[in-house]
């Protein structure tokens, strides 16, 4: 079955560099319906990485020089909100990566991507050899800045419940006149401190681990005062865990960076020829005496 982003493309329903329809490597549904808890009027939210052009990947095989002239094109992402498919039954929101940004997100432990690295089987859309290796090797991403990452995003969903005012969205203010607060932001606060707490304990994450926790904060079961509490406190004790957590201190850069030459080989096949190789120091060494012994006494 063609990835999403083709069948949408084939539809002209969106328009990425033309490269794109041929080089989707994943796509995989996330958000509520990988948490599961999804509701009939849920979006449907689609993540996935692609192969840019070898030349975009490593500018220099196409003559460019960093930090001169004008660079050439670049390409992190592409992304398309509220896409209406006549024949589908949900809005598609839609974000494709280069491989290199989704590999940097992974390394820093964003939460949306580690998600993405953990989606269950059944959100999986698309895959290929390249989608396989990386989630074999996925545990090779996780490391104690997980904590930071997803406790500064908590912390965020907390700060858009307090400003919920301001919220223009027709399903938020929904929320806010049945609830009193948005409780998907809520329900947010609760999974993303859940799930570094997996983290940091199993060295792990299973995103539907939570579920009837998340549908109850989600259907409005939990007042404010509560999320706000349980949250205090499981910080604390998360900043507790995370000291005595066994998970590595910071990622390893090294192990991750033979990753991602190993996917862009498995795609382009050897990419021995786009990097220079080091002059051997001794060789430099010895032609540097031979040019000072020539000159000597001139």
């Amino acid at each position: 079955m063609p990835s999403y982003t083709t069948q949408l493309i084939e539809k002209q329903l969106i328009h990425p560099p033309k490269w794109m329809q041929s080089n989707v490597l994943f796509e995989g549904m996330t958000g509520s319906v990988s948490y599961g808890v999804s509701n009939d009027s849920s979006d449907m939210d689609i993540v996935g990485f692609c192969m840019p052009p070898k030349e975009t990947i490593f500018p220099h095989l196409r003559g460019e020089i960093p930090g001169f002239g004008t660079p050439g094109e670049r390409f992190e992402q592409f992304q398309a909100h509220h896409i209406v498919v006549p024949d589908w039954k949900k809005e598609i929101d839609l974000t494709v990566y280069g491989i290199v940004k989704f590999f940097q997100l992974c390394m820093e432990n964003n939460p949306n991507m580690v998600d993405a690295l953990y989606l269950p089987r059944r959100c999986v859309l698309h895959s290929t050899a390249i989608y396989e290796m990386l989630r074999d090797n996925r545990q090779q991403f996780l490391h104690k800045g997980a904590w930071h990452k997803f406790r500064g995003y908590s912390f965020s969903q907390i700060a858009k419940i307090k400003g919920q005012c301001n919220s223009s969205n027709p399903k938020r203010q929904e929320l806010i006149k049945n609830f009193g607060y948005d409780t998907k932001f809520a329900y947010h606060v609760v999974r993303l401190l859940l799930e570094v707490e997996q983290i940091l304990v199993t060295q792990e994450l299973v995103l539907d681990n939570n579920v009837e926790i998340l549908k109850s904060i989600r259907e409005g079961h939990w007042t404010l005062e509560r999320l706000l509490q349980w949250a205090q406190d499981k910080e604390k004790d998360l900043e507790k865990l995370y000291h005595s957590s066994t998970l590595r201190y910071e990622p390893n850069e090294g192990v991750i960076k033979n990753l991602l030459m190993s996917c862009i080989e498995m795609h382009y096949g050897s990419i021995s020829q786009s990097f220079a190789k080091d002059a051997s120091k001794d060789l430099l060494l010895s032609e540097m005496m031979q040019v000072i012994e020539k000159h000597k006494g001139t």
